[in-house]
């Protein structure tokens, strides 16, 4: 999907939810750790060692993210969109965008990226209170995530 497609896609969930706001980018997130808990999850899997180890090693690595992912109260997949003044998270992935899971106002919030072997990391923290959301964002071009890591650094 196309950076303008996934942007066009994202504010048409916004207009969807009577948000009158227009992003300016848009990329597809996880929550931090979930590509971690994925591969201990595998690993996990893996050392089962039956006939079937592969099924495992996918089922390990699905639980793991799964487990992971409930934990942190975010959904497992979203697509964040940034726009002049807030950054908006939807469950879902950037071709269906769902439910609004987070809405912050970009004014005193800081953006901190950690770049990590297959991931960026992206820390959205509010300067007053210090709360946090973390996200991680895969370095694959179609997900878009550099875009929003970008626009907010």
């Amino acid at each position: 999907m196309s950076e303008e497609k996934i942007v066009s896609t994202v504010n048409e969930a916004l207009a969807a939810a009577d948000i009158e706001d227009t992003v300016i980018a848009a990329g597809e997130f996880n929550p931090r750790g979930h590509s971690g808990a994925g591969f201990a999850g595998g690993l996990i899997g893996d050392s089962i060692g039956t006939p079937a180890d592969s099924v495992a090693t996918v089922g390990g690595y699905m639980v793991g993210t799964r487990v992971h992912d409930a934990a942190t109260g975010l959904p497992g997949r979203m697509v964040v969109g940034v726009s002049e003044t807030m950054v908006y998270g939807f469950a879902g992935n950037r071709a269906h965008p769902k439910a609004l899971a987070f809405r912050v106002p970009r004014e005193g919030l800081e953006a901190k990226v950690h770049r990590r072997i297959n991931v960026r990391v992206l820390e959205l923290i509010d300067a007053k209170s210090g709360s946090r959301i973390e996200l991680e964002g895969m370095r694959l071009p179609i997900t878009h995530s550099k875009d929003v890591i970008e626009e907010l650094t």
